[in-house]
């Protein structure tokens, strides 16, 4: 195997100075991990009060209620667009809150609300309850989407990291199921296949963020250790018909894990009439516009997603699905 490609110069000053950064993780380390989780303060979440932050109650396919955050602009008159975003955490780890700062500044930018889904997480909760929980709270927003003050044409399906994942199976379920149209995927650094085996997978063992030990424990918890035939909706990255999606954006370090699926799904999206707007940001590690928010590479980041974004709140809205 060749060597890792270099880090940016900025992502590599954050690596070493920050000591929150998870590189491997093995399964008797997640509890840890969920401990040390703090949640920002609202003053953080609603950017000093530009948003009206809301809590809500969403129905899951088992009879369960999941908890639900919300941030929309406070002075709206009419109804705005919504991020519908998936946190991040390995499939074992994180909360919707975490996520809600940087979100904030995204929206105002933008000018649209956040909606944040509280899914259960593995191993308590293989699959599917992860991914049916995101798709029950992706219908739920837009069946209440009047009473909440959102524009159902206009809803964004976002995700990160392991949220990035499950919104990229959402969107493969709306789809089969005939489920809400959404106007687009946002899908930053996603976690995609869970073959673990490509090429950058193994150029990044030990080293940056996240890696293949990390990955392996994540998706053991999410679909057992002995997988066989894993299902059509469990790991997009297997996924071979991904005609019929709505647009999507995906962004990716050159120097992580995910690099190769990421890319290997852009390509696949293409190949069946898709559409995908894919970056490849040199010397990023996973998570890297976290881990450095100033650097100048995470700056670029978040302007290309702003950018894709008002590009497609601006589109003409979807035509809804017939029967």
């Amino acid at each position: 195997m060749s060597s890792p490609p270099p880090f940016d110069p900025e992502i590599v000053a954050a690596l070493q100075a920050r000591t929150d950064v998870v590189t491997t993780l093995r399964a008797d380390e997640i509890a840890r991990l969920r401990a040390g989780i703090t949640r920002p303060t609202d003053a953080e979440i609603t950017l000093g009060g530009v948003f009206d932050f809301s809590e809500h109650s969403v129905p899951s396919v088992d009879g369960r209620t999941l908890p639900m955050v919300m941030l929309r602009p406070r002075n709206a008159e009419t109804p705005v667009p919504v991020l519908y975003h998936v946190h991040g955490g390995g499939l074992v780890v994180g909360t919707p809150y975490e996520d809600l700062p940087s979100l904030a500044a995204l929206a105002r930018d933008v000018g649209c609300a956040v909606a944040s889904i509280d899914y259960r997480l593995a191993p308590e909760h293989p699959y599917p309850v992860p991914l049916e929980d995101v798709y029950s709270g992706l219908t739920w927003l837009v069946a209440e989407a009047t009473s909440l003050g959102i524009d159902p044409r206009r809803v964004i399906l976002s995700g990160v990291s392991a949220g990035g994942g499950l919104a990229a199976a959402a969107a493969l379920l709306g789809r089969d199921r005939g489920g809400p149209v959404v106007r687009g995927q946002l899908l930053a650094c996603p976690m995609l296949d869970d073959r673990n085996d490509t090429p950058s997978a193994h150029q990044m063992a030990g080293i940056g963020a996240w890696d293949r030990t990390a990955n392996e424990t994540g998706w053991t918890a999410y679909l057992g250790a002995e997988r066989g035939d894993v299902p059509a909706y469990a790991s997009p990255g297997r996924v071979t018909d991904l005609s019929g999606l709505p647009p999507m954006f995906l962004d990716v370090g050159s120097a992580e894990t995910f690099r190769d699926e990421v890319v290997a799904y852009a390509a696949r999206v293409w190949e069946c009439g898709g559409e995908a707007e894919l970056h490849v940001w040199p010397g990023g590690a996973h998570g890297f516009d976290t881990l450095a928010p100033d650097a100048a590479l995470s700056r670029a980041a978040r302007a290309a997603r702003a950018g894709w974004l008002r590009r497609r709140l601006g589109a003409p809205a979807p035509a809804p699905r017939s029967g």
